[in-house]
């Protein structure tokens, strides 16, 4: 449910929001932001399939030395899809590029999903500039333990405290700096306190948001 990465093994490292299928955007992200794969480290808050032209191309990134990600909805509901052999729900849900791929990239997709079963829900990432909490939708406790149990189902689905947020009810969450997620496309990054929502909708033709964390 957890992984635990001591900051000080990279250079740098970047945190991107919700990636769905726009691998070609991030590669040339990477690209200006001078990305070294030998030396930096890329984080993704999750959903990195569904809606974009190449879903399996990101979905492929979790293979990658340089790269961790925590699970997303999305990744739960294709994992849930294939497991139930119901793919109506993932479908409607950006998940119809998967009955467009060949029957050896459908082989391709189950195994790379199949090791999504093993992304934790939350990345605890130690840097000289404090202690980074990355979860897809939200952290639904006051305060953060590492290894403490959580409605897991919220963390991957939740708005709630983005909405309380929007709606100028502030809360705190305490245990760590700062706290990142994605899960709901804004215009535009939004903080309050040490709370950060960097999905910025990349696949609906806004940017695609990466945060240096080192």
């Amino acid at each position: 449910m957890y992984q635990r990465i001591d900051g000080s093994a990279w250079r740098h490292i970047w945190l991107m929001g919700d990636l769905h299928g726009c691998f070609n955007l991030l590669i040339s992200n990477l690209k200006g932001l001078g990305f070294n794969p030998y030396e930096d480290l890329l984080l993704s808050v999750g959903d990195l399939i569904d809606r974009g032209p190449e879903s399996l191309k990101c979905l492929s990134l979790i293979e990658q030395k340089w790269f961790f990600a925590i699970r997303g909805n999305h990744e739960q509901m294709a994992i849930e899809a294939l497991e139930n052999h119901q793919l109506s729900l993932w479908a409607l849900n950006g998940g119809d590029w998967f009955t467009h791929c060949s029957f050896g990239e459908k082989q391709r997709v189950r195994e790379l999903l199949n090791a999504c079963k093993h992304l934790p829900y939350i990345i605890e990432v130690d840097t000289a500039t404090g202690t980074h909490i990355i979860a897809h939708a939200d952290h639904p406790a006051a305060r953060y333990h590492w290894q403490q149990e959580l409605d897991w189902h919220r963390v991957l689905w939740d708005r709630q405290r983005l909405s309380d947020h929007l709606a100028g009810k502030h809360s705190t969450l305490e245990g760590a700096d700062h706290f990142w997620f994605g899960h709901t496309p804004l215009k535009q990054r939004y903080d309050s306190q040490n709370q950060h929502y960097i999905d910025t909708g990349a696949v609906f033709g806004g940017n695609l948001t990466l945060v240096e964390l080192q």
